[in-house]
């Protein structure tokens, strides 16, 4: 096998290209994909039938495997674990038909087969990699991507609920997102690029300092410091708000009632964070809130400018947060 600029001349087997991958060589990556691409294809379409949802789970699992190709253990065998990687996106797809719950989905235990991606991204250096190359979609793009994969909002219908847009746009954007993140892994894959996980861990500490300053009784005072004083609220239901009043009176009402939140996922962009929090009740009213909520900011020049607020539910409908 030679390599000449992104091309590999001469017969080069799977094992070989896996061990490349690995060693980070963009062209083999993209050239073992290429080459598996017919058959992760008869997989999905033996799942899903032919037509788009064969295609969506095809590019998911291609994004899947550029994160994981360090997870190969057995070169040998990438053929099967690519199609491995095609069934278990092929039964996320026929999992998310179903009409569960969100709560259902935040607190479920993955499947052993299909590790959290968030996690594996954290436990291999390709993780910035990925980010760098989400960071070049566009916001609505990243978004979607960002709650399919890294999120507890998995179900189409929830996603749409929580971005406030139709399924049928949640499916499109995400179909579109997958092609243009592969394309993007590929063109930046000798790009400098920063620390996801520190990213994530200061928006981590200002969701906390939210939820501190609420119990504390200064929560206009944290807001003003990284929120901006136009901030919208926009809570399940429609309503939308302006300014911090209606969400500082929200969060002192539900404080008062004994409500305490606590963090179970952020996930940050340099525009966009995805904060999922449980809400712990009292015990004299143990269903005041519904037991989580996610909420998803909007952010420019470090301010937050927008927040939507989307609530799990014990029925499997939204609730409105307390106002």
């Amino acid at each position: 096998m030679r390599l000449v600029g992104s091309t590999y001349l001469g017969p080069v087997d799977d094992a070989e290209l896996v061990r490349a991958a690995q060693s980070g060589d963009v062209a083999a990556l993209g050239l073992l994909l290429a080459r598996h691409r017919p058959g992760m294809t008869a997989v999905a379409i033996s799942v899903l039938g032919y037509g788009p949802d064969a295609e969506d789970a095809v590019q998911e699992a291609a994004t899947v495997a550029l994160a994981r190709i360090g997870d190969v253990r057995d070169p040998e065998a990438i053929g099967p674990w690519l199609r491995q990687i095609v069934r278990n996106a092929c039964r996320m797809q026929l999992r998310a038909r179903q009409p569960l719950p969100l709560d259902e989905h935040l607190h479920a235990v993955p499947p052993s087969a299909e590790p959290d991606p968030a996690q594996l991204l954290e436990q291999h250096a390709s993780r910035d990699w990925v980010w760098h190359a989400l960071e070049r979609l566009s916001p609505p793009l990243r978004l979607v991507v960002m709650l399919r994969h890294f999120s507890g909002v998995t179900a189409y219908q929830d996603i749409a609920a929580t971005c406030g847009v139709p399924v049928g746009t949640v499916r499109s954007r995400l179909s579109e997102a997958r092609s243009k993140l592969c394309a993007s892994l590929l063109a930046t894959a000798d790009d400098a690029y920063g620390d996801v996980s520190a990213l994530a861990s200061v928006r981590r500490r200002q969701v906390e300092d939210v939820l501190v300053a609420a119990q504390r009784g200064d929560l206009p005072d944290v807001l003003a410091a990284s929120w901006s004083p136009e901030a919208e609220f926009v809570f399940s239901g429609g309503l939308h708000l302006k300014g911090f009043d209606a969400f500082v009176k929200g969060m002192d009402h539900d404080i008062d009632l004994g409500v305490r939140g606590r963090i179970t996922n952020v996930v940050a962009s340099h525009d966009l964070t995805v904060a999922e929090i449980d809400l712990i009740n009292p015990a004299h009213d143990p269903y005041h809130c519904p037991p989580a909520v996610v909420w998803v900011q909007q952010l420019s020049d470090g301010l937050v400018q927008s927040c939507r607020f989307f609530h799990a539910s014990r029925a499997g409908q939204a609730h409105a947060i307390s106002a």
